[in-house]
């Protein structure tokens, strides 16, 4: 009998449901902080505070957590367990300890705050985590399980802990074509009209309209 009412609660908790264009899964904690800008899709475990602004079409993972001033593009893709944090404790003071007990919270004025922007078009594997005043460019790739606490150049792909450059998704040529074309702005008519473009290969080219 539990594990039916169980299964009953799971089923009821995670039956999607739609906001405007925007889809909701589960239960997430911070909505209200959000601003979506449409066909955005939120599943289970999220978290949010702070200031935060979601991109149209931008799909969240499982528990994803961002906290803080955060502004996330336009058809960006978070992998589960993906955390962004624009406060940071402390470090230069007597102690990093925020909390109430101490002084009933006051050490809270010396937390650092600063911003996290991601680009379009970004690609946030699993797990990884983005700390501090980060800018993420457009069409970046962060791999699984990074760290990154430094900016990200525009269609580069970045690992590790902290995360460095691995190789730049394209040529210079390319990526500038791309930025100008700005394909996230553009309507769905717009986009029918270049959708050969999306499924070339860029592999050794110099240029989208090869």
């Amino acid at each position: 009998m539990k594990r039916i009412f169980k299964n009953i609660l799971f089923k009821i908790l995670n039956t999607p449901e739609k906001v405007n264009t925007s889809i909701f899964s589960g239960l997430s904690r911070g909505i209200q902080n959000v601003m979506f800008e449409g066909n955005n899709a939120v599943p289970d475990g999220c978290n949010f505070s702070g200031k935060v602004s979601v991109g149209y079409a931008t799909t969240l993972g499982y528990n994803n957590f961002i906290h803080g001033d955060v502004k996330i593009g336009k058809y960006c893709q978070l992998g589960v367990g993906v955390a962004v944090f624009t406060k940071n404790h402390p470090t230069n003071y007597m102690s990093t300890y925020i909390n109430k007990n101490l002084f009933n919270g006051e050490l809270k004025q010396l937390r650092k705050e600063s911003e996290v922007v991601i680009g379009h078009d970004v690609w946030i594997g699993h797990n990884v985590i983005i700390v501090g005043n980060v800018n993420i460019g457009n069409g970046a790739i962060l791999a699984a399980g990074s760290v990154v606490t430094k900016d990200v150049a525009p269609y580069s792909i970045v690992a590790g802990v902290p995360a460095k450059e691995l190789r730049k998704r394209y040529a210079d040529s390319i990526i500038k074509e791309i930025e100008t074309l700005k394909w996230w702005d553009k309507s769905e008519k717009e986009l029918e009209k270049i959708k050969p473009l999306f499924f070339k290969d860029f592999t050794n080219k110099t240029s989208i309209y090869e």
